[in-house]
């Protein structure tokens, strides 16, 4: 079975958290949401809207392709 969508965008969330090195909560504060918004997008149990996504892409210097699973 394959991952669903929101499944697939949390774990590559993750991954790009992980590999910046950054806090979540620097992260959090730079793109204007909470620390635990950031820790719900990681577990899956809430996504970011677009605005979020662009601002949390540039910020992680990543694409969203890269967060969509586009490639």
């Amino acid at each position: 079975m394959k991952p669903n969508l929101d499944a697939i965008i949390s774990e590559n969330i993750k991954r790009e958290i992980e590999q910046s090195g950054k806090k979540k909560s620097d992260i959090a504060k730079a793109i204007g949401v909470s620390c635990p918004t950031i820790s719900q997008y990681c577990s899956g149990r809430a996504q970011p809207t677009l605005a979020t996504l662009a601002r949390l892409c540039a910020y992680l210097d990543c694409s969203a392709d890269d967060i969509l699973n586009l490639k």
